[in-house]
């Protein structure tokens, strides 16, 4: 028996509807890598062959140059302070030391050596890992020591001053933002070495899938057909886990029936991403001053030829960078051997140069008013013994 109450509600009558959805799938904000060291090394030095190559480039020509030494104006053939440069420690020789050194600071900003009094009275020089090594300053703000930490170890190295023996030498580049620690090339490029990077790892998820889904999934439901909360969140959580990312980019979307797939962006026929790598290896390459032609990186070759890049590269990266180096190692490391020494660098002996260096000589060969000693003194050598 149904009773009629008048406070009663009415039950609504079911309603079914079957409506039509597009979900858009796009790209997020770009991700960029960190600039710390040790990320820098990693997806540059270590994954990236651009990056590689510009810092063993740079490193392993900088590092091949001969040292000169002066006392005064005499040149010096054999000293302690190039024996211990030609051996800096029981690990390492003098290249391997300073390819080390100038790594670091190609990919730091900052470089740090040490000055220590080994057994039987030597001396040694050893470098500090940049990511270990935090400047200590005093009251005012002047750099004093460098903390170590290795571990759970730490210790503090005192600054060389003049005076004191051992210390240590903080080599650094230009900051405009920071007192202490120097800004590395690769975080000007680092926009460019995450598109390079993201470039390459898309090539290899379209190699690995042979093509892209890129655009909207659309749902034309027909008569009687709907599609549930359950089911499109379903859809949804499939979609983004199974179809989003690069390393999911070309795997082949499965629709059932009454979904189609509407594509929105640019295809991989499209958009070429070979030229999109060579434009970031190109600013890779110019933040570390490398022309691209040294490293096989096709467009923007302005030089006539190899050897026009490759003087090119010694006069405008190589050169100063070694230059800037011998003065801070001269002023750090000749207090401890002896007044009046200076370090610098053989220019005659890089084979580069060649060309220049006869050029040079044939100026001044041919030159009538000069006499034989003034000759020898413009190309570098001293007076003739009498």
């Amino acid at each position: 028996m149904n009773l009629n109450w008048p406070w009663r509600r009415a039950v609504p009558p079911e309603k079914k509807h079957a409506q039509g959805f597009v979900a858009l799938h796009a790209q997020g904000e770009a991700r960029w890598t960190r600039r710390d060291y040790a990320a820098l090394a990693r997806e540059g030095f270590m994954r990236n062959p651009v990056v590689h190559r510009s810092v063993r480039l740079i490193a392993e020509t900088a590092s091949a140059i001969p040292w000169l030494l002066y006392e005064g104006a005499e040149e010096r053939d054999t000293h302690p302070l190039l024996a211990l440069l030609e051996r800096p420690n029981q690990r390492q020789a003098g290249a391997s030391f300073l390819e080390m050194l100038y790594g670091h600071l190609l990919l730091s900003g900052n470089a740090y050596a040490e000055l220590i009094e080994a057994a039987g009275g030597t001396r040694e020089l050893h470098l500090l890992r940049p990511d270990r090594v935090t400047v200590a300053t005093d009251v005012a703000g002047w750099p004093t020591a460098l903390d170590y930490r290795q571990n759970n170890a730490r210790r503090s190295v005192s600054l060389a001053a003049a005076g004191h023996a051992g210390g240590a030498l903080h080599l650094s580049l230009f900051h405009p933002l920071d007192d202490h620690y120097g800004l590395a090339p690769l975080e000007a490029a680092l926009m460019a070495l995450d598109t390079h990077n993201a470039a390459g790892r898309w090539n290899k998820a379209l190699l690995d899938n042979s093509a892209r889904p890129s655009g909207a999934l659309v749902y034309a439901p027909k008569e009687g057909g709907n599609l549930s909360d359950e089911q499109f969140d379903r859809l949804k959580a499939e979609l983004e886990d199974g179809y989003s990312g690069a390393t999911r980019a070309g795997r082949p979307l499965l629709l059932d029936g009454g979904l189609d797939w509407k594509a929105m962006g640019l295809t991989p026929k499209d958009m070429d991403f070979i030229e999109a790598k060579n434009g970031a290896a190109r600013d890779i390459a110019l933040a570390f001053g490398v022309p691209p032609m040294l490293l096989g990186i096709p467009g923007d070759n302005t030089y006539a030829n190899y050897q026009e890049a490759n003087r090119a590269f010694y006069r405008m990266t190589v050169l100063p960078l070694v230059a800037r180096t011998a003065k801070e190692l001269s002023a750090w490391l000749a207090p401890e051997f002896g007044e009046g020494l200076r370090l610098w660098y053989d220019a005659d002996s890089v084979d580069g140069l060649s060309a220049e260096r006869e050029a040079l000589w044939a100026r001044v060969g041919a030159a009538a008013f000069l006499t034989d000693d003034e000759k020898r003194a413009a190309v570098g050598y001293g007076a003739r013994d009498s």
